[in-house]
């Protein structure tokens, strides 16, 4: 009898355990217009409520979208140091950094950087990660 609730028991957790996902999703953001940075914060608010607080979650900003991640210039600072308090990661291109002359120092300090934000997109999604666009 205790064999049978054993054998029970494992095989619901193998179950479980096959069924757990980890979700990962790299979001590009590449516009100026403060209500797509609105939105695309919510949605990851979003995901992160659907598909749980171990969803890993990375944006990338390049381009015009760049002005998220600078201080003086975003408008969704409180919210970025919400979510990056909540394992949300934010990174900017040191491309687009560089090629708009931005001092480092006013990049947001709950944001990193990377070489390049497309590449950087590029690698996440050849890891498998799934893909959202601003």
């Amino acid at each position: 009898m205790k064999k049978s609730i054993l054998l029970t028991l494992f095989v619901a957790f193998l179950s479980l355990a096959a069924n757990a996902q980890s979700h990962k999703v790299v979001i590009q953001l590449n516009t100026s217009d403060t209500l797509v940075w609105h939105g695309a914060l919510k949605n990851i608010s979003n995901l992160q409520t659907a598909l749980g607080s171990s969803t890993q979650i990375e944006l990338v900003a390049h381009g015009a979208g760049i002005s998220i991640l600078v201080d003086g210039k975003t408008t969704q600072k409180a919210k970025i140091a919400e979510l990056a308090a909540q394992g949300v990661l934010f990174k900017a291109c040191e491309n687009t950094i560089r090629e708009r002359k931005i001092d480092r120092a006013t990049i947001l300090t709950q944001a990193g950087t990377v070489p390049s934000g497309v590449a950087e997109v590029v690698l996440k999604q050849e890891a498998g990660w799934a893909y959202l666009k601003y």
